[in-house]
């Protein structure tokens, strides 16, 4: 049976401490000479506007060139965690007060994130200022569901700001249910989560128990560990306890989502901003991207570079840039080949193409798209026709076998490309079908690596193409 199962119910667990470093407490002083945070670029801190969000190196939270410096020389890799006081300390959940008070109107908050330019930051980039507009024109009660499933490979962004920063997404979160009327919030969280489970659960109760302004309901839910449930409508149905299974559309899940009712659906990284957006102005955030683009992105890098993990880097930059900058180069002896520069579906780009800007509608004319930001780096020691086939297979273990084209599709596609010579016509006939007919994103989007092959890597397959 496919593993597109409903969120199980919680279970008391006991709540694991997250102590901060004592190394790293050492080396931040306690009255700090400034207050200045550090946006990490090549080998050196760039000093942001104060007090900006920090950025995240090899694990550790770059606040202050103090904590920079020393946790450099010692080597240090265990991130700060941000407890409620500490958020509080630094100036947190004012801005949700402000909004419960009327202080800030919703209005004002609506324009910010609209003239920032914030867009979804899950995968499908849905501006975020029209969906809080949509579902606040809703009648009441409305509904919000938070997406943490975090199931796309390659992808660990949330996890680390979650582990880090989780007032920062909860101030998020509470000025969206402001804002758009929402009564109720649900967190869907990955069940492999398990470490993040206890964090929430214990930084929930302590928010809960000195509250800044009256909270919504807040519901903590596991997911069953399938992929698809990181579908909008999928995350629904097993919020609702049923199989987690995509829904036709219209209508969408704004009119018509969880238990019936107009439901606000995010993703973690997407709540995560709206706090340092609001607060520090929509020209702030805008004013970050390269060639031609704006706003900052989170990349999840992995592969064959130096240093791999989640980089905060501006919108728009190319995957040279972010290898070279951010990453340390390409790890010793490998060149770049190839790269996929949206996870699992996003396609898999050659490096001829290494000067493309990785942000929003920069992909889709080479056959890819830049999804939840996950850049995996392949060099001259891998096969991209490898790399395609492990996608397409685990497509087909994650399809949740409601609809023909992504069901069949997938499995046979994986046989097909097992073969040592592929069947090239028939691969693209399958291809075709998926994209055009399944019902959700996932076997729409499944073919792009194998597309990315035929298009970009003709040399890889035994007797041309």
């Amino acid at each position: 049976m496919n593993k597109a199962q409903a969120a199980p119910e919680n279970e008391s667990i006991e709540l694991a401490k997250n102590p901060q470093s004592e190394a790293v407490d050492a080396l931040t002083p306690s009255t700090p000479a400034s207050n200045t945070s550090y946006f990490y670029t090549s080998n050196q801190p760039v000093a942001l506007d104060t007090p900006a969000q920090a950025a995240i190196k090899n694990g550790v939270r770059l606040d202050l060139p103090g904590t920079i410096t020393g946790a450099a020389q010692a080597q240090i890799t265990t991130p700060e965690f941000i407890d409620l006081a500490s958020y509080r300390a630094e100036g947190g959940y004012l801005l949700a007060a402000a909004v419960a008070a009327g202080k800030t109107s919703a209005e004002s908050v609506l324009t910010a994130l609209e003239n920032a330019g914030l867009r979804g930051l899950g995968g499908a980039g849905f501006p975020v200022g029209r969906k809080w507009r949509m579902v606040r024109s809703q009648p009441a009660p409305r509904l919000m569901a938070v997406n943490i499933d975090e199931g796309e490979p390659g992808t660990f962004k949330d996890r680390t700001y979650l582990e880090r920063d989780p007032h920062r997404f909860l101030e998020g979160l509470l000025v969206a249910a402001l804002v758009v009327g929402v009564d109720t919030c649900y967190i869907y969280l990955r069940d492999e989560y398990h470490g993040c489970r206890a964090l929430l659960q214990q930084q929930i109760a302590a928010l809960q128990a000195n509250p800044p302004c009256p909270l919504p309901r807040l519901e903590l839910r596991r997911g069953a560990g399938a992929y698809i449930c990181g579908e909008e409508s999928a995350m629904v149905e097993s919020l609702e306890g049923k199989r987690g299974e995509p829904r036709l559309r219209p209508p969408y899940i704004a009119e018509l989502g969880l238990f019936g009712r107009p439901t606000l659906e995010h993703n973690f990284e997407t709540l995560f901003w709206v706090r340092d957006i609001v607060q520090r102005g929509a020209d702030w955030f805008a004013s970050f991207g390269r060639h031609g683009r704006h706003g900052l992105r989170s990349f999840s890098v992995s592969g064959r570079v130096r240093e791999p993990g989640v980089k905060l880097a501006p919108a728009g930059i190319t995957v040279r840039e972010l290898i070279d900058e951010f990453c340390g180069g390409m790890a010793p002896g490998h060149t770049l080949y190839a790269y996929l520069p949206g996870g699992a579906s996003g396609g898999i780009f050659p490096a001829s193409l290494a000067d493309v800007p990785l942000d929003f509608d920069t992909l889709q004319p080479h056959g890819g798209f830049i999804g939840s930001a996950a850049v995996m780096v392949m060099s001259q020691h891998d096969k991209a026709r490898d790399a395609a086939l492990a996608m397409m297979q685990f497509f087909a273990h994650e399809s949740c076998g409601q609809c023909t084209p992504c069901r069949v599709g997938t499995a046979k596609a994986a046989a097909l490309m097992a073969a040592p010579n592929w069947d090239t016509a028939t691969l693209t006939d399958l291809a075709e079908t998926m994209a055009q007919a399944s019902i959700c994103g996932l076997g729409q989007a499944a073919p792009n690596p194998l597309l990315s092959v035929l298009r970009y890597f003709p040399q890889e397959f035994t007797g041309g193409l």
